[in-house]
């Protein structure tokens, strides 16, 4: 396929595009790779298409969003110009850091707070994806999680989005459910860790929202809207071709989802997480999504029990959590097959270009460890929530799942979403391309999805969510404007278009010596080629640099770094380079030149330019709206 031919679509048209995002989805979830849910619309996309197992995002939820959006790294930045965004709320708040031993300054996210590349939305510096498609005579349409800035300005309206219903946080109860606080105890308030979730702010074409569509499952909110969506298109006779943005925030928790769907999964998990992780593997072996020798990482989950030595009523709790969990990602599923099936229905399906990722690995986090959690929102869960077996995954539930079930799902694969490690960072992706597309990778392998007659395709190729975008605009026939977009400086994108690699004419989507980096409170990672060094704080980690060749050591099992010191030195000159083109702020020393946060950076929870969960704020926005401190930095080589 060459850029004419992509841009030509089926039949002559342009194509259209179909991105499907879900929240904290682990690798092996899917039918298609390996897992036991039911996901029959999803492996069928994918024997129609492509499997990739060595695709990246960034290790947690907004940077991916980012990236899949403007096709550049986080937190983006080239010397002395800002680029894209971030603020997570682990930035925002220190507390929501995982519990770190050593010297804690270096471990607090004060020092990037106000940064350029840490503002907290898609600053001014990227152009993006839906804003070129946009100008390029597309119909843009988004229905799902932005978490890319809480105020109008900040709205999908603003960055390209014709239409759109976006859940603006990163997280909410999936059924909007807010218990009626009463009473003056501690127990009464909402509780710090939950500020930001506890409500489901949700904007449509540019205004805040009072109320949601009721019933209302998110899932089926988001499949239902894009479907209306696409209606509202057809309806009007509007024969422009689309790009629709399907990111959903299950299944981030709280893990929460319809009974039909939890029904399914009753009993399944009963033998607990070691079991299901060694199903997933084998499963994975079968398929072709890994080698038959393949050596796993060992669990690491020292904050929770084992399996074994968890009483009865803690195993049959904790199994329900996961029954819930896999019934968001049928959930899902169902709303994937609701929207391709309106695309079949018009005739458009076979012009779409259809694809669908995570934005990170499974979460693990074990928040009942946190101080954060302890005291104050165990109170407030035990008083306005129902966490009975019986009443598990419904509204007026709030749980999470821990880090060993989600190791099932990443494994072979190190830990978890937030850490810059192979089970943080690597998520399934697949693709369906417009009919009549020449899709003929090298080095492609042919692997079996349950259900489905034919074999389908495998590509282990690294990629990650950065090639996205411009992988889109290559196929619609559109150029970047970097430098200057509406007169205005813009950066250029990092990431590749796939075009050349799928189409045969190259060997890989980027070069041997193409360099990735990773960087999340305090957590970092470069990869060149097959070698990949990683920085993991205790107690995850050594707290220094590792080095692991993960051609033939995917679970990045064994350190290399005593081994093979000169090529540790080199990547640690390229993770330099990679702070000074993306403007990195290290949380540590060996991280790089690390800096102390100025006094106008150190309060906590001071970040968020609207604080809609107090009082009063829905009902008057602006007055819970304030500026955020905007400072400036000059990268410089160390």
């Amino acid at each position: 396929m060459n850029a004419s031919a992509a841009s030509s679509g089926h039949a002559g048209k342009r194509p259209n595009f179909l991105v499907i995002v879900a929240d904290d989805l682990g690798f092996s979830d899917l039918g298609c790779f390996g897992g036991e849910i039911r996901t029959p619309n999803l492996d069928k996309l994918a024997s129609n298409g492509l499997r990739f197992t060595d695709f990246h995002a960034a290790a947690a939820c907004s940077p991916s969003r980012a990236m899949i959006l403007t096709g550049r790294s986080l937190p983006g930045q080239i010397p002395t110009m800002p680029e894209t965004l971030l603020t997570l709320p682990r930035t925002n708040n220190s507390g929501q850091n995982a519990p770190s031993s050593g010297e804690q300054q270096h471990w607090s996210t004060a020092p990037q707070r106000g940064m350029p590349g840490y503002e907290g939305y898609l600053n001014e510096r990227v152009v993006t994806l839906p804003e070129l498609l946009q100008d390029a005579g597309y119909l843009t349409l988004m229905a799902g999680k932005w978490h890319l800035g809480l105020i109008p300005q900040r709205f999908p309206r603003e960055r390209g989005f014709e239409r759109s219903f976006a859940h603006l946080p990163a997280c909410s109860n999936h059924y909007a459910y807010e218990p009626q606080l009463e009473g003056q105890g501690v127990e009464d308030r909402i509780p710090d860790f939950m500020t930001m979730s506890f409500i489901a702010l949700h904007s449509e074409d540019g205004e805040y929202l009072t109320e949601l569509p009721k019933p209302w499952y998110s899932s089926n909110g988001y499949g239902d809207k894009m479907v209306g969506y696409l209606k509202d298109r057809k309806e009007k006779g509007d024969e422009r071709p689309f790009f629709s943005y399907l990111p959903f925030t299950a299944p981030h928790w709280p893990l929460q989802a319809p009974d039909e769907y939890v029904a399914h999964y009753k009993g399944v998990y009963d033998d607990g997480p070691d079991a299901l992780r060694e199903q997933r593997l084998q499963k994975m072996k079968e398929m072709g999504l890994c080698s038959e020798n393949v050596e796993p990482h060992p669990v690491v989950a020292e904050e929770v029990k084992e399996w074994r030595d968890m009483t009865p009523e803690q195993r049959a709790k904790s199994s329900k959590a996961m029954e819930v969990f896999a019934a968001m990602v049928e959930c899902i599923d169902a709303n994937v097959g609701k929207v391709v099936s309106y695309l079949e229905e018009i005739g458009e399906l076979d012009n779409t270009f259809v694809c669908f990722m995570s934005d990170n690995g499974a979460e693990g986090a074990a928040y009942e460890a946190y101080p954060i959690v302890q005291g104050q929102m165990m109170q407030h869960l035990q008083k306005y929530y129902d966490n009975s077996l019986e009443n598990l995954g419904r509204g007026d539930s709030f749980i999470w799942y821990g880090p060993r079930w989600a190791q099932a799902a990443t494994a072979p694969s190190r830990l978890f979403k937030a850490f810059t490690t192979e089970g943080g960072v690597r998520v399934p992706f697949l693709a369906k391309f417009p009919k009549g597309t020449d899709v003929r990778p090298k080095g492609i392998t042919a692997g079996s999805i349950e259900g489905e007659s034919d074999m389908a395709s495998i590509t282990h190729s690294f990629s990650t969510v950065m090639d996205l975008a411009p992988t889109i605009l290559e196929m619609a026939g559109v150029k970047h404007p970097a430098p200057t977009y509406r007169s205005r400086e813009v950066v250029s994108m990092r990431g590749s278009s796939m075009l050349p690699f799928l189409s045969g004419q190259s060997d890989s989507v980027h070069p041997a010596d193409h360099i990735t980096g990773w960087e999340t409170c305090g957590r970092a990672a470069v990869r060149c080629g097959d070698y990949k060094i990683v920085f993991i704080p205790k107690p995850k980690g050594p707290e220094k640099w590792q080095l692991y060749n993960l051609a033939k050591d995917p679970g990045e099992v064994h350190d290399l770094a005593e081994q093979d010191p000169e090529r540790l030195e080199r990547m640690i000159k390229m993770w330099d380079q990679y702070v000074l083109e993306t403007g990195v702020i290290p949380l540590a020393p060996a991280l790089g030149n690390w800096l102390a946060a100025m006094d106008e950076q150190m309060p906590e929870d001071a970040w968020m330019e609207y604080e809609y969960w107090k009082d009063g704020a829905r009902d008057d926005p602006k007055a819970f709206t304030k500026d955020i401190p905007r400072f400036t930095r000059t990268v410089k080589a160390i």
